[in-house]
């Protein structure tokens, strides 16, 4: 059994599900990495990398590793492709940088062939706040113009201010469902002591709760959110009791898995995969 470095705090649990899988096929292999190397197309120090979370393997170590080992590839290349997308999100995407914007120069046109007439000097310190009207050749003062626009805003701020407030207390779990629907999920926040409702119905031949729709999300012990909450009241409606639903997989979430996987035929690892989500939608 190989000792292996602790994972980045800073890694994301669908990444370190990946890598935790990845290190108990090498450690049952008995393969050091210079033998990965040897029979991979991928170095050893890309080994190093991939099973201490400093990069993620691409799918195609992914692959080899699980052929090399006799796993199951088809689940591994499930997590990959969650992985990935947990990594690529992670990432800090450079800001644009600004460029600056030329105002084209209007062009010029000889006074008495339909342009303004000149300006005599002085009219402008004389007329700090005026823009002039090209059609009608006319000086319309701004100073007016933007007291008025700032008293309507005076106004109708405490108009706009009671709406607003309704509309966020709007988007409690009521509206949850439908943002989730539409892949708008709001952010899930764990509060002590909450507990949230199981509402179970039937479409298309697959089970839902209520709280998330997905298939493939990976969920291993200390995960948390919507898609938690799903799988907590799908595995209470199999007969698994997770405990409380409350969006956390506990130690009572993880056996309650485990011990759905041992009656599906799947690998009793606690995690729910999509293999598992398939036995708990059924």
């Amino acid at each position: 059994m190989s000792r292996w470095s602790v994972l980045p705090a800073s890694l994301d649990h669908r990444v370190r599900q990946l890598v935790v899988q990845l290190r108990r096929l090498k450690d049952h292999s008995g393969l050091s990495l210079a033998a990965l190397a040897a029979r991979t197309p991928y170095s050893k120090s890309s080994w190093e990398r991939y099973l201490n979370g400093k990069k993620l393997p691409p799918a195609g170590a992914v692959e080899a590793l699980a052929r090399l080992c006799g796993a199951d590839v088809t689940r591994l290349l499930a997590l990959h492709e969650v992985a990935a997308q947990a990594w690529s999100a992670g990432r800090p995407v450079p800001e644009a940088r600004p460029q600056a914007s030329r105002a084209p120069s209007a062009p010029s046109v000889p006074p008495g062939r339909g342009g303004p007439p000149p300006q005599a000097a002085g009219d402008e310190a004389s007329h700090p706040a005026v823009a002039t009207v090209p059609a009608a050749g006319r000086q319309v003062p701004l100073g007016p113009l933007v007291l008025g626009a700032l008293a309507v805003l005076v106004v109708a701020l405490p108009v706009l201010r009671p709406w607003q407030d309704q509309l966020a207390a709007g988007r409690g779990r009521g509206a949850a469902m439908a943002g989730r629907d539409l892949g708008a999920a709001p952010e899930f926040t764990p509060r002590p002591g909450e507990t949230f409702d199981c509402r179970l119905q039937r479409q298309d031949g697959a089970l839902y709760a209520g709280h998330s729709r997905t298939g493939t999300a990976v969920l291993g012990s200390g995960a948390e959110g919507w898609d938690v909450i799903e799988a907590q009241c799908l595995l209470r409606r199999h007969g698994y009791d997770p405990g409380v639903v409350d969006g956390v997989v506990g130690g009572r979430t993880l056996r309650a898995v485990k011990r759905l996987q041992a009656g599906s035929g799947l690998p009793t690892d606690g995690i729910v995969d999509p293999a598992t989500w398939k036995a708990l939608r059924r």
